[in-house]
């Protein structure tokens, strides 16, 4: 066979590329040839003319250019208030500048002739190096030790005309301004006193330490000097990542910081940087609160690095509502600002809401800007249970429904009474909801302000249910589980009926956060915590991994609050930002709350204990518990026509009217008899079914035969979990 040259071979990306062949071996016994690829062949090309080609038209160009074009002059330029404005701004720092220096003149003239004598001093030896021409010295060294004879004598004569002239001049004009200083001194004091001050400051310019700079600093300490990406691409190199570093785009000014865009080397993952965040403001020498990095969408190493031009610890942002207004639980909020300043809203209406963090990180400052948020809202119902018992959420207690403070047995049951109250409540609001013509709900049977507004009378008012370090209730021995299953059940389904559930914890992992419960969780805000489980925890599942961590944020130590209250905010995978909760102190949240309750006063809105009524436990047990209750002791099954004479008897008012059949049991037939007990037995078996118990049938000699009934090993433990909440 025989391969001629510029065989046509495969088709790469759609181009046939002729393959260049040269003979390298032939064997006549076997009749075979031997080709290879020609090595000298020149590289073809591999892209198609339509990935070669220019696919947009020159205006489609030059229009997408304008768009985005700047102005020719800028605006301030182009208004003449504006410009006004700029040029009174410019005069007045010019002024403020001027004036802040001049008063400080003299301090000035001060340290130069404190500095004096060093800069004499450094003068003086400066200029005896000249004299004595030391800069040759090493060369004359150098020749010396090599026993360069001709080459020593020719530099010995060359130092020797430089110089004699040099100490010369230094002779007659040393004499000279003596002479005239003296002279001076005599007939001019005072002129002389102003040369020798003079001279003697200039002096001093040759005596600063690099340490005390002369002039007073007057621009403030946390303005930073602008990003640079020679500064930057030095400090990613001090921490070890060298190789090509591109700016995808010019670093620019982005809000009240710099932005820069740029692509790692190949191989260096962006989540390097979240990772080692602090040691990337240290290679950049600033504030740690000023460096944001976070990872690109474009590639997992493209970097958006963000750098505030002031550290944000020294920017005091009030929250919105400290001085006025009132909030809207069905709405939206101020909840924090994002490291840009931009504010950040909240809306909690069909959410519920997880923070955690360690100590130290904020949780109490974002949890109480929820709760004030709540409390001036007059329309909202506040339950707060602060589980830490320190105090801090006392300013909302008066116009709380419910307000339990305490880490101790009591006040641990009475949180979990809170959530039987709230899921009483749920199955209320349900009811009423599902009854309601369509016209009503016509997003679905869920409600709403529009609902509450309509319909005042049915008391479908938002309810707010903090939980402040939910886990001490979840980890307590007695009321840990019970409080574990209504919590379940509550964060599954309260939030479609104005239910708002609220819960903090500072030990965020499996056993403080059950996954049920943190596994449905919708808004999250997770703080400073110490690794990957736990971000996950708060987070959600694979947050870590996608580069959304929470431990590169720092709890506060001592008096620096460092990152506290600073986390991420998500209410999915792909709507996560970093945000720093509002901080309003003890005194203003007091004041907040003296608003709220005149407020609530003058709208006739308050309701429970802070209304001074009696807040009274609600039923919450279950026929499984009323069961027990009633169980013969020692039996191990039992008719159910015989356990629901015995609930009847127990609880009339809500088991009597299964057995109700319009007149007396003594007055019935035999076969009427029977039609009651198998209706009763019928409705035994719907209101177990809910709790997985079977009835089924069950002969027993001693008492009426075979019949359905219940065995004892099928009933569960009192106030377990459901699958429904009915």
């Amino acid at each position: 066979m025989t391969i001629e040259d510029g065989t046509t071979g495969t088709l790469i990306n759609g181009v046939a590329q002729p393959l260049k062949f040269v003979k390298v071996d032939t064997n006549p016994e076997a009749s075979t040839e031997t080709f290879a690829l020609k090595p000298e062949a020149p590289p073809e090309p591999v892209d198609t003319p339509e990935v070669a080609a220019d696919t947009g038209t020159w205006i489609e160009g030059r229009r997408a250019y304008l768009e985005d074009a700047p102005p020719v002059l800028p605006s301030w330029l182009r208004k003449a208030g504006e410009f006004t404005e700029a040029a009174r701004w410019t005069v007045s720092y010019a002024a403020h500048v001027t004036a802040f220096h001049t008063v400080r003149l003299p301090v000035y003239l001060v340290r130069l002739l404190a500095r004096s004598p060093r800069g004499t001093g450094r003068l003086i030896i400066r200029w005896g190096k000249w004299v004595a021409d030391t800069e040759a010295r090493p060369v004359e060294a150098k020749a010396a030790a090599t026993a360069d004879i001709e080459a020593w004598l020719s530099l010995s004569r060359e130092k020797s005309r430089r110089v004699r002239p040099r100490r010369v001049a230094s002779l007659a004009v040393a004499t000279t301004t003596g002479i005239t200083t003296l002279i001076c001194g005599f007939l001019v004091p005072g002129w002389t006193a102003a040369a020798y001050v003079a001279a003697a400051a200039l002096a001093g310019l040759y005596g600063k330490k690099g340490d005390k700079p002369l002039i007073t600093r007057y621009l403030s300490v946390n303005i930073q000097r602008p990003l640079d990406s020679g500064d930057l691409i030095e400090a990613l190199e001090a921490m070890g990542i060298k190789g090509d570093i591109k700016f995808v785009a010019p670093i620019q000014v982005d809000g009240p910081g710099w932005l820069a865009e740029m692509d790692l080397p190949r191989g260096v993952l962006a989540e390097k940087l979240l990772d080692r965040r602090k040691e990337l403001a240290g290679a950049m020498r600033r504030p740690l609160q000023c460096v944001w990095p976070s990872v690109g969408t474009e590639h997992p190493s493209r970097v958006n690095l963000w750098v505030a031009k002031r550290d944000p610890r020294t920017i005091k942002r009030p929250w919105p509502l400290l001085a006025g207004g009132k909030a809207d639980l069905y709405g939206e909020f101020p909840f924090g600002v994002t490291p840009r300043g931009e504010t950040v809203t909240m809306s909690l209406i069909g959410t519920n809401v997880l923070i955690g963090g360690v100590m130290g990180s904020g949780k109490t400052s974002a949890v109480m800007v929820i709760a004030l948020a709540g409390a001036l809202d007059v329309t909202c119902e506040m339950w707060l249970f602060e589980l830490k018992g320190s105090g801090d959420a006392e300013s909302v207690q008066p116009v709380c429904h419910r307000y339990v403070q305490g880490d101790d047995d009591e006040h641990c049951e009475a949180a979990l009474e809170g959530m039987h109250a709230l899921e009483a409540e749920m199955k209320r609001r349900k009811k009423i909801v599902s009854e309601l013509p369509i016209e009503d709900v016509p997003h679905g049977r869920k409600v709403t302000r529009k609902l509450a507004n309509k319909y005042p009378h049915l008391r479908l008012n938002p309810i707010l249910a903090i939980y402040d370090e939910v886990h001490t209730l979840f980890e307590h021995a007695a009321y840990g589980k019970e409080a574990e299953a209504v919590a379940a059940r509550l964060i599954r389904k309260a939030r479609a009926y104005g239910i708002i559930l609220v819960l903090t914890t500072q030990r965020p992992d499996a056993n403080s956060i059950p996954k049920k419960i943190s596994d449905n969780a919708i808004v999250r805000f997770c703080l400073a915590i110490t690794g990957h489980v736990s971000n996950d925890l708060v987070l959600g599942t694979g947050m870590y991994k996608r580069g959304i961590r929470a431990n590169i944020f720092e709890p506060a130590e001592g008096d620096d609050p460092k990152d506290s209250g600073t986390g991420w905010l998500t209410r999915s995978a792909t709507n996560a930002r970093i945000v720093r909760s509002y901080f309003v102190p003890q005194a203003d949240a007091r004041e907040v709350g003296k608003r709220a309750l005149a407020m609530r006063t003058a709208a006739g809105t308050l309701t429970g204990e802070a209304a001074g009524e009696e807040v009274k436990p609600v039923e919450h047990s279950t026929i499984v518990d009323h069961l027990h209750y009633v169980w013969p002791d020692g039996a191990e099954t039992v008719h159910s026509h015989r356990l629901v004479d015995a609930l009847a008897s127990y609880l009339p008012e809500l088991y009597a009217s299964w057995l109700d059949a319009g007149k007396p049991r003594s007055e019935m037939t035999v076969d009427e008899q029977r039609e009651v007990r198998t209706a009763a037995s019928t409705s035994l078996s719907a209101a177990l079914k809910p709790h997985k118990v079977p009835t089924r049938q069950i002969t027993i000699r001693e008492c009426c035969g075979g019949a359905k009934g219940v065995r004892y090993a099928d009933l569960p433990d009192p106030r377990t979990d459901l699958d429904d909440d009915d």
